[in-house]
């Protein structure tokens, strides 16, 4: 019976201990499996100023809520400081979080440092602005090129095929400036509008934009048309249009929303302007990324889409969503 009673006892041990094993085996493993995933988020810029990148990250930060990610943000002051971006891109790698989702500021100088990304083993997504090459898990963002076509579109309607028509852009080299400029001079020029000055660029600042448009326009008083390519060359350009008191003779194509663009259309300033969905941009971007940590198939390319805002359609409540987004808002796609 002792020996009996014995090998009982042993037996017990042994299936507690194996029950004990498995437990904390489980246990480890929902501890892993439930870990947030760490993304670096790199836009463009940091700048607050810059109502796209503050919608946008209101989406990122949303999503990472919902899909439970924890979010590092690193960005620069300027669009215009690429070595900056270039930096931080490194620094993201040697943190070695499970994705970085890049706003690229420049389509080739920031090709070197995404490939790094891509050698590390880090998924890489793409946001609003590409790098050459197909290095990304995913890119989301508008379609550019098709955005400045349905922007030169909107200028044919103010303007005759004769008449001078200038391009205010931003940065020169960002995939986004890039694509948008060349469907704005394919648009035109497959209309026969041939009288395209050269393009200026703003560098991603109002008062740039502004200086420039000006002194364009004084030099050249028999431009009839502008597209601007990004908020800040928008409202500059705006606002050189308003102080010359030009509005009735030179018609202004915009791109993206703010409030100061909203009251240049409202002022008859800007005859109309193709906007984009920043906040699901931002949004997708993060669903996708946490997406890819699970080992889970995203497309390749996600269209966030762009919708032409005028001074009859804006005050819609469509539009309005669209103008004023909030956090609350979730995409529609």
């Amino acid at each position: 019976m002792r020996k009996l009673a014995k090998w009982t006892l042993v037996s017990l041990l042994l299936v507690s201990l194996t029950i004990a094993g498995w437990s904390g085996y489980w246990a480890m493993s929902q501890s892993l499996h439930s870990k947030k995933p760490l993304i670096i988020y790199i836009p463009k810029t940091v700048d607050p100023t810059i109502e796209f990148w503050v919608v946008l990250q209101q989406g990122v930060m949303t999503a990472a809520k919902e899909f439970g990610a924890d979010i590092k943000i690193m960005g620069t002051q300027t669009e215009l400081d690429v070595d900056g971006q270039i930096r931080m891109l490194e620094e993201a790698v040697a943190s070695k979080p499970d994705a970085i989702m890049l706003a690229a500021s420049d389509y080739i100088k920031l090709v070197p440092a995404a490939k790094k990304v891509v050698e590390s083993g880090i998924p890489l997504i793409m946001v609003d602005s590409d790098v050459q090459g197909d290095l990304s898990r995913s890119f989301i963002a508008t379609d550019n090129y098709e955005a400045g076509r349905t922007s030169a579109g909107l200028l044919k309607e103010h303007v005759e095929p004769d008449e001078k028509i200038a391009i205010v852009s931003y940065i020169q080299g960002t995939g986004t400036s890039l694509d948008r400029e060349k469907g704005v001079r394919d648009e035109l020029e497959a209309s026969g509008y041939h009288n395209i000055l050269t393009t200026i660029f703003s560098e991603g600042q109002v008062q740039k934009s502004y200086e420039l448009t000006r002194d364009l326009l004084l030099k050249q008083p028999d431009v009839r048309g502008i597209v601007a390519l990004n908020e800040p060359s928008t409202v500059g350009a705006g606002k050189a249009i308003l102080n010359l008191g030009l509005q009735t003779k030179v018609s202004l194509i915009g791109f993206d929303n703010s409030n100061s663009e909203i009251r240049l259309i409202d002022r008859d300033v800007i005859q109309a302007t193709v906007i984009q969905r920043p906040f699901n941009m931002g949004y997708l971007a993060v669903k996708t990324a946490v997406s890819v940590t699970k080992g889970q198939k995203v497309d390749k390319m996600l269209d966030t889409g762009s919708k032409v805002i005028t001074k009859y359609n804006m005050y819609t409540n469509e539009n309005q969503k669209l103008l004023f987004p909030f956090e609350d808002e979730l995409p529609s796609k």
